[in-house]
């Protein structure tokens, strides 16, 4: 899978640029992950690819309590695309690849 491996994040949000990375797997055909950040780690919810669409959701609890929702496009070893949070405003994310 074009996706598989781990991502460094940049999440642009109103109260500053918070980093995570999040670890794509895939097991026995279903992709699946984890996030880092913030001193936590979560797993991701419904995780799909689908040619250069990559979407997942995510629950955190720091800096504050959210379910997340990311929408992305995965070119090559990076990838754009937004995080929502309910009703406050999308924030821009980057991320890079790491190299294996």
């Amino acid at each position: 899978m074009p996706v598989e491996g781990t991502w460094d994040l940049a999440i642009s949000t109103p109260i500053g640029t918070i980093g995570a990375t999040v670890d794509l797997r895939t097991r026995d055909g279903v992709l699946s992950g984890t996030a880092h950040g913030s001193g936590e780690q979560v797993a991701l919810r419904e995780v799909t690819f689908d040619g250069e669409r990559l979407t997942w959701a995510q629950s955190i609890t720091r800096p504050l309590r959210l379910d997340l929702a990311f929408a992305m496009t995965v070119d090559g070893a990076t990838m754009t695309g937004t995080s929502k949070a309910g009703r406050l405003p999308a924030s821009k994310v980057t991320g890079r690849r790491r190299d294996a």
